[in-house]
């Protein structure tokens, strides 16, 4: 079993962890937003300039196609920062990996609660009045659309946790010894 393991084993990569951690939570969240905010009215590229409106304010919905594809560089450029910060903090907290599905979900309200009163107050977005319903709707989509492909893309391309060391050094310490 542990030569299957092995040989299926994927050499561990920063690099490929924060990039596939990206690169997954950028697509899945902006298609999300896309998907809500249609059904809203809100048209893509308006949505992207929403974004963009962050570091330009208002000038950002008058810029066309520029401004709206700066919009999607900066939703990417949030998305890599969010899965490098996970990663980094991975290494010294490892429950991050061992238990990546509920660390994910609690990285995604993290996250949530941190774009949502520290990142958009300080950027140039216009401010509205915070619509409770959507805030909670986003809140589960962070859950499992941002922090959850983060964690388990960073748990992918991480090291072997600690305990499945453990588990192959001293079997006996294995799930069936737990259970006796």
């Amino acid at each position: 079993m542990n030569a299957e393991r092995n040989s299926s084993a994927v050499k561990p990569s920063a690099a490929l962890a924060i990039f596939w951690g990206g690169i997954l939570c950028g697509i899945l969240d902006i298609a999300y937003a896309f998907a809500l905010y249609g059904l809203l009215g809100v048209r893509p590229a308006r949505l992207l300039q929403g974004i963009a409106s962050g570091i330009m304010g208002p000038a950002a919905f008058r810029g066309g196609f520029a401004t709206a594809t700066f919009g999607l560089v900066l939703h990417f450029f949030i998305a890599y920062g969010a899965a490098t910060v996970y990663y980094l903090a991975s290494r010294k907290l490892h429950f991050m990996v061992r238990q990546a599905f509920l660390a994910g979900l609690l990285y995604g309200v993290a996250v949530h609660v941190f774009m949502n009163f520290v990142v958009i107050p300080l950027s140039a977005v216009a401010h509205r009045p915070l619509n409770l319903g959507i805030f909670v709707i986003n809140g589960f989509e962070h859950m499992l659309l941002v922090g959850l492909p983060i964690a388990l893309a960073v748990r992918r391309f991480s090291e072997r946790p600690f305990a499945d060391i453990l588990v192959e050094a001293v079997p006996e310490a294995g799930p069936k010894a737990a259970r006796a």
